[in-house]
């Protein structure tokens, strides 16, 4: 079995952001770095189909600067066998449709059984990348699930709807999921397996190579929400409240004019 997990090297939420001098995305300068939240699970999820498996086979693949190849060592170090590094320096520049159009161009002839990837990135937040890819490989695919099992090229799994209700799927391989938020336990990388990533395979391929398609989408400006005014609580008697409130509406509104 072949597998091929997908992430994305993201800022730490925690961050403090910035929008760039192009007002198009955020400035990435003094930011910290992290794996994807969404994607965690995604190699989680991939590395016990591996362990399942006899003789399964798992590629990880990233696509951006140099820099990427530390989060990509996480992967490795989680259980993978070898990086796929899509050497891109302006990838935060590129829309949904591109990057799922680099990542089929690298799997078209590769073989994969199941190709995982988070739901969506915790920056951009399109959660279309995965079904993209899978569209343009022309391979079923399911999103978001949150349970998931595999025999004999069967997968069974649980995907999340609307209200808390969640839909069993099932459908045979070759086929690509996108994992959502508490899907399994992520593991923390040992010593001795971050020791062992550092001698993976961690190839990168020029961008150049794979870019078969063109843009669909553009990002005009980014901004951040404009402030508003803060909220007046009332506090007494009914009766006197109830008098405060006409008395900013005529005041403050045409609502009662």
């Amino acid at each position: 079995m072949k597998i091929l997990v997908c992430i994305k090297q993201v800022p730490d939420m925690e961050s403090k952001f910035k929008v760039d001098a192009a007002g198009t995305w955020y400035e990435k300068s003094d930011l910290a770095w992290r794996m994807n939240e969404y994607d965690e699970y995604a190699v989680e999820q991939a590395v016990q189909l591996k362990e399942q498996v006899k003789d399964a086979d798992l590629t990880v693949l990233c696509i951006g600067g140099d820099q990427v190849k530390e989060t990509m060592k996480k992967g490795l170090a989680m259980g993978c066998d070898r990086g796929a590094h899509i050497a891109d320096d302006d990838s935060s520049s590129k829309e949904p449709f591109e990057k799922a159009g680099i990542i089929a161009e690298y799997a078209k002839d590769k073989g994969f059984d199941l190709i995982f990837t988070g739901m969506q990135s915790q920056d951009r937040g399109s959660a279309q990348v995965g079904i993209l890819v899978a569209e343009l490989l022309d391979m079923p695919s399911i999103s978001t699930i949150v349970d998931f099992s595999y025999s004999d090229g069967v997968v069974n799994v649980k995907r999340e709807l609307e209200g808390g209700m969640k839909a069993c799927v099932t459908a045979r391989t070759p086929l690509t999921v996108t994992c959502q938020l508490g899907l399994n336990t992520v593991r923390y990388p040992t010593l001795p397996n971050i020791m062992k990533a550092k001698r993976k395979e961690l190839l990168s391929i020029p961008v150049e190579d794979l870019l078969n398609v063109d843009s669909r989408q553009e990002t005009a400006k980014m901004y951040f929400p404009e402030k508003k005014g803060t909220g007046l609580i009332l506090e007494g008697d009914v009766a006197e409240l109830a008098d405060k409130l006409v008395k900013i509406l005529k005041e403050k509104t045409a609502v009662l004019a």
